[in-house]
C-alpha cells in the first residue's frame, strides 16, 4: 500500500487522495435497468462534496448521526462519506428490517437525519415518527411513488445535492476546513449488533480502527486497486461495510452494486469479481442449486460430473495449494477443469475470484472442500463488529476446514481458563454507545476484548471456535453441551436449513429442524412424491426419515468425540414453518435466537421432552405483505438412533 495512513487517517481524506491520483478510474458501478453505470473516483468525490455541503446547509454538524436505509447503492455510500466529511457519524440500518426494529437505533442515537433509498424505506421511517420525534429530515433517493407525499420532513436526495452544489460554489473552502479537522481517532461509523438476547448495541468504531484493519488484511492478501468486489450483502452489516467501503477506500478497488437480490447471480457473472465474500448460507444455497441442476441432468452429464468431482475431491485442494500431485492426476484434473470445474466456476460467477472468504458461521467440511477442489481459493476468517472484522485469516498454504486460521498481523489472542477467546487489536471498537456497563464488561482495563466465543488453539496455532461461551452448558449428567456446534453439524447437510438444539440441564438433547424447501422438494419430486407445500412435506414420513438419517450421521460423528459423545441427539421434530427474522426467531444476520424460540414454542419443547409422538400447534404468523393469519398443524416427533463410542467408526 502506497497510501500514508498517518496523513490520510480518515475516509474523506482517503477519498480526496483517490480523486487526485486515480480520478478517472472506476470507484463504484451500479446496475440500473439492466445497464452498468460507473462512478469514477472523481465523480464520487464531487458527489460527496456537494452532499456534505447540502447537509451542512440543513444544520448537520460534527457529532450528529445520519441514518442510512437501503440496498448497496452509490448514493448510500456517498451519504456515508458526506456525513464523515462534516465530522458526523453514519449509522447504517438493515434495509429488510420492519419499522419497529428501526425505532430503537434511531431513538438510542437521537438521529435527526436519514437517507432512505425508496418509498418502502420512507414508509418505515414515517411509521415510527411518533416514537422517534428527533427524526426531522428524511431524504429519499428513488422518487418513484413519492409524488403525493407531502410530509414536511421529506425532501429528495437530488434537492439536497443541488442545495449543496450552490453552497459549495459560494464557499469552497468551508468543506476543506471541515475535512482537515478530522482525525483518525474520530468516530467513523456506528453499527448496531444483531441483538440475539435483547436490544441491539451501537458499536462505535473510529476511522483508524477500520482503516488499519482494512489495510492489514489487504496487504496480507495482496489486494490492489485492480481488484473488483460485488457488494450484495446488507450495508448495515460491518462485514459488507469493510469490503465495500473501508477496503476500497484504502486500496482504490472498484465495488459493483447488483440491480436487485434476484439478479445477484447474473450480475456476478457479468462483473467477474476477483475478491469475494460469502457467509456459509450463501455458499450452501449456491451448491444446492448446482446439485439440483445435476440431479435433473441427463445420465451422461451426471456421470462426467460425478467422475470429475471425484478427481477434484481427491487432488483439487492439493493442486490449489501447490502441493505435489502425480502427472496422471494433474492431467485428469486439467480435463476436469476444461469440461466441469471451469464451466461450474463460470455458472457461479467465480471464474476470476482470486481470494474468497467465508465467515459468520461454521462451514461444513464437505462444502468447504467442494469450493476449494474446483479451484476457488476459499478461506475462513474470523472477526466481529467490535474488532473491525479482521482478527484471524487462513494464510495461503495453511487452509483448514475446521479452524479460522491464526491472528492477522497486529492482533493478539489468548484464551481464558473457561476457553473464552480474548482479543487485543488496533481495530477494537471505542465503546458501546450510551452503554458504559456493557463496554466495561466487554473490554477490560488491559485492552482485551472478551468475545464471548469459546474455543482453543490447535497444534499449528490456528484458532478453533466451538460455540458461544454463554451457550456452552452441560447435560444433567455433566456432559459438555455445545448447541451451536451440533446445529452447525446438522446444517452441513443440504436438506437442513436451520436447527435449534436444546439440552442444558436436561437428560438428553432434542432439536427443532427447518428443512431446505427447495432441496427437499426436488428430492420429493424425483421420487414422484406428491405434496402441497412446506407443512405437507414436513408431515411426510419419508421426509422425517430423511431428516432422521442426517441426525443419525451426526450422532455417529459425535460418538467419536469422547468429551461430547453423550450429547447425541435423541429426539427431533420438523417445525411447521421456516424460522423468520420478521417473527423475531432469527436476527437480521440469520442467527438463531434460541431463548426466544424456546419460549415461543414451549408447547413443542414440552412435547419433545415429555415423550409424546406428536403435538398440535396453532399460532399467529406474519406474511410477506404484512398481513397476519393463524397457522395450525400436527407435528410428528421422532426418535433418532444413538451410538456407543466404540461403534462410531463402524456406523460412520
Amino acid at each position: 500500500m502506497s497510501i500514508d495512513i498517518g496523513t490520510h487517517d480518515t475516509f474523506p481524506k482517503l477519498l480526496l487522495h483517490h480523486a487526485l491520483v486515480r480520478g478517472a478510474l472506476p470507484a463504484i458501478r451500479e446496475k440500473d435497468l439492466g445497464i452498468w453505470q460507473t462512478w469514477t473516483w472523481k465523480h464520487f468525490a464531487d458527489e460527496v462534496r456537494a452532499l456534505a455541503c447540502g447537509l451542512a446547509e440543513q444544520g448537520f454538524r460534527r457529532g450528529d448521526h445520519l441514518a442510512l436505509v437501503g440496498d448497496n447503492r452509490p448514493r448510500i455510500y456517498a451519504a456515508m462519506c458526506a456525513a464523515q466529511c462534516l465530522g458526523g457519524i453514519p449509522v447504517p440500518l438493515y434495509q429488510d428490517a420492519v419499522a419497529t426494529e428501526m425505532a430503537f437505533p434511531i431513538q438510542n442515537a437521537e438521529i435527526a437525519y436519514a437517507v432512505a433509498e425508496d418509498q418502502e424505506q420512507v414508509d418505515k421511517l414515517l411509521e415510527i415518527l411518533p416514537q422517534c420525534p428527533s427524526l426531522k429530515h428524511h431524504y429519499y433517493d428513488e422518487a418513484r411513488g413519492m409524488r403525493h407525499y407531502k410530509q414536511p420532513q421529506l425532501a429528495s436526495y437530488d434537492s439536497l445535492l443541488q442545495l449543496g452544489r450552490e453552497s459549495l460554489a459560494r464557499d469552497p473552502a468551508f468543506l476543506e476546513g471541515e475535512i482537515a479537522k478530522g482525525s483518525g481517532s474520530d468516530t467513523a461509523a456506528m453499527f448496531f449488533t444483531s441483538g440475539t438476547t435483547g436490544n441491539p448495541k451501537g458499536v462505535v468504531l473510529t476511522h483508524i480502527a477500520l482503516i488499519d484493519r482494512a489495510r492489514a488484511a489487504a496487504e496480507m492478501e495482496g489486494i490492489t486497486d485492480r481488484d473488483v468486489v460485488l457488494a450484495y450483502l446488507p450495508p448495515a452489516w460491518v462485514g459488507q461495510n469493510i469490503f465495500s467501503y473501508a477496503q476500497p477506500f484504502v486500496t482504490g478497488y472498484c465495488i459493483c452494486c447488483p440491480e436487485s437480490a434476484e439478479t445477484v447471480m447474473i450480475d456476478m457473472r457479468e462483473i467477474g469479481p476477483t475478491y469475494y465474500f460469502a457467509p456459509p448460507r450463501v455458499l450452501e444455497a449456491l451448491l444446492t442449486q448446482v446439485s439440483i441442476r445435476m440431479e435433473d441432468a441427463d445420465r451422461v452429464s451426471r456421470f462426467f460430473y460425478r467422475t470429475f468431482m471425484g478427481i477434484a475431491g481427491r487432488v483439487g485442494g492439493a493442486i490449489l495449494e501447490g502441493k505435489p500431485v502425480g502427472v496422471v492426476d494433474r492431467l485428469l484434473y486439467w480435463l476436469g477443469d476444461l469440461f466441469t470445474y471451469g464451466p461450474l466456476r463460470n455458472v457461479l460467477g467465480m471464474s476470476r475470484v482470486r481470494v474468497a472468504y467465508t465467515a459468520g458461521e461454521a462451514i461444513g467440511p464437505d462444502l468447504f472442500r467442494f469450493y476449494r477442489s474446483i479451484g476457488i481459493n476459499l478461506k475462513q476468517l474470523y472477526g466481529s463488529t467490535e474488532t473491525s472484522v479482521f482478527v484471524c485469516i487462513q494464510p495461503d498454504g495453511q487452509v483448514k476446514s475446521d479452524t479460522v486460521g491464526p491472528a492477522v498481523p497486529g492482533v493478539e489472542l489468548k484464551f481464558t481458563p473457561e476457553r473464552e477467546l480474548l482479543i487485543r487489536s488496533p481495530g477494537l471498537f471505542k465503546e458501546y454507545y450510551k452503554n458504559p456497563q456493557a463496554t466495561m464488561e466487554a473490554k477490560d482495563r488491559e485492552g482485551w476484548f472478551h468475545t464471548g466465543d469459546a474455543g482453543y488453539f490447535d497444534a499449528d496455532g490456528h484458532v478453533k471456535i466451538i460455540d458461544r461461551v454463554k451457550d456452552v452448558g452441560k447435560l444433567a449428567d455433566g456432559t459438555l453441551f455445545a448447541p451451536k456446534y451440533l446445529e452447525n453439524k446438522l446444517k452441513f447437510f443440504p436438506y437442513i436449513k436451520e436447527a435449534v438444539a436444546f439440552g442444558h440441564g436436561r437428560d438428553r438433547v432434542c432439536v427443532f429442524i427447518n428443512f431446505d424447501f427447495d432441496a427437499v422438494a426436488n428430492w420429493a419430486e424425483r421420487r414422484n412424491m406428491p405434496y402441497t407445500g412446506y407443512i405437507d412435506l414436513a408431515s411426510r414420513e419419508e421426509v422425517l426419515s430423511l431428516v432422521r438419517e442426517c441426525i443419525e450421521r451426526v450422532n455417529a460423528d459425535l460418538a467419536g468425540e469422547p468429551e461430547i459423545a453423550n450429547s447425541q441427539i435423541r429426539r427431533f421434530l420438523i417445525l411447521h414453518k421456516e424460522l423468520d427474522a420478521d417473527d423475531g426467531e432469527l436476527t437480521r444476520t440469520r442467527k438463531v435466537r434460541r431463548a426466544f424460540i424456546a419460549d415461543r414454542y414451549r408447547t413443542l419443547l414440552d412435547a419433545l421432552y415429555g415423550g409424546k409422538d406428536s403435538v398440535h400447534v396453532e399460532m399467529q404468523v406474519k406474511y410477506e405483505d404484512g398481513r397476519t393469519g393463524m397457522l395450525a398443524a400436527d407435528l410428528a416427533i421422532r426418535d433418532a438412533k444413538t451410538f456407543a463410542p466404540e461403534a462410531a467408526k463402524r456406523a460412520a
